[in-house]
């Protein structure tokens, strides 16, 4: 099974949802690095004991979003983005910041955790 994708059948997020999640955090984290291969579509269905049309649907809208890229014969592979940097007011770029660690923040309190809990987490993934 891969490891790199955590995919749960008791989860109330759609499989689809858990898995481009998953794909876009093993690449921020970079256990994907760019220029990787990820596993065929079929591969990557029987690893994670899902359905093969939900991992062409995440693959197509990665790819369509340009965090993927398909190369006919060979396969996917990370692609190399050029990520435009928030440039201004660093009160703007804070802002920012707090909506993003707000619906953070929502997102790990709906699965149980607690504030505490998800710092403790965030401190030991230094």
């Amino acid at each position: 099974m891969d490891e790199r994708f955590h995919i749960s059948a008791t989860d109330r997020t759609p499989l689809y949802a858990q898995l481009e999640r998953a794909i876009r955090f093993a690449i921020a984290t970079e256990r994907l690095r760019v220029g990787e291969r990820l596993p065929t579509v079929r591969q990557l269905a029987v690893d994670l004991r899902i359905n093969a049309n939900t991992v062409a649907k995440v693959y197509t809208e990665l790819e369509r979003e340009g965090v993927l890229e398909t190369r006919r014969g060979v396969g996917t592979f990370v692609r190399t983005r050029d990520l435009p940097v928030l440039r201004g007011r660093r009160s703007d770029r804070e802002r920012e910041l707090r909506l993003l660690m707000d619906r953070f923040l929502s997102e790990a309190t709906a699965l149980g955790f607690s504030p505490d809990e998800v710092l403790e987490h965030l401190a030991g993934r230094r």
